[in-house]
């Protein structure tokens, strides 16, 4: 994957997938304490310590599609490799929260990329799941969430192009305001 936005829009995938009603993107944007930090909290079914420990394995996978799952082996290479951290913590019936990091000055670690159209596309084709994302920089913080979201434009689903577009459009200056980091 060519940029960190793609990776959170695979893993938002895993979320959604699974039929959360909750997921919680938090990204800490700090050049000042040199990190890159992503986590992904959903209050899906969860995994036991034993799936949990093995999904890291690319030939691990629930999919019946297709053998591999490539999104959870790869962030955890991507991190590691630009001297960060990857941790997965899951329980059966109360859901997964995933984090990872990277060092922020690291000349490997790819840049975020379009975050504003992984939020938007996940929300915009999940209605019946609540997406917060949080982004925090050394400058302030923004919140995007779908439950505030609707009630204020009194819709119950976000997937009208319109929407979409507007939707992209206010995460793209908020996150100008708070002077996110490619």
């Amino acid at each position: 994957m060519k940029d960190l936005s793609l990776h959170v829009l695979d893993l938002l995938a895993n979320s959604t997938a699974i039929k959360a009603t909750k997921v919680e993107l938090t990204i800490i944007d700090s050049i000042k304490e040199n990190k890159y930090w992503f986590q992904i909290k959903d209050n899906g079914k969860g995994m036991d310590s034993e799936f949990a420990k093995k999904v890291v394995d690319p030939y691990t996978t629930t999919r019946k599609t297709r053998k591999v799952g490539l999104g959870l082996p790869l962030i955890k290479m991507n991190s590691e490799q630009c001297n960060g951290g990857f941790n997965l913590e899951s329980q059966i019936g109360v859901g997964t929260i995933l984090t990872y990091w990277f060092e922020h000055s690291n000349i490997d670690r790819q840049p975020l990329g379009d975050i504003a159209s992984a939020v938007v596309m996940t929300a915009a084709m999940n209605d019946d799941t609540r997406l917060i994302y949080t982004h925090t920089t050394d400058f302030g913080s923004y919140t995007f969430d779908t439950k505030e979201i609707k009630e204020t434009l009194e819709v119950t689903t976000l997937n009208d192009p319109d929407i979409i577009k507007a939707l992209k459009e206010m995460i793209n200056e908020n996150l100008k305001e708070i002077k996110y980091n490619q």
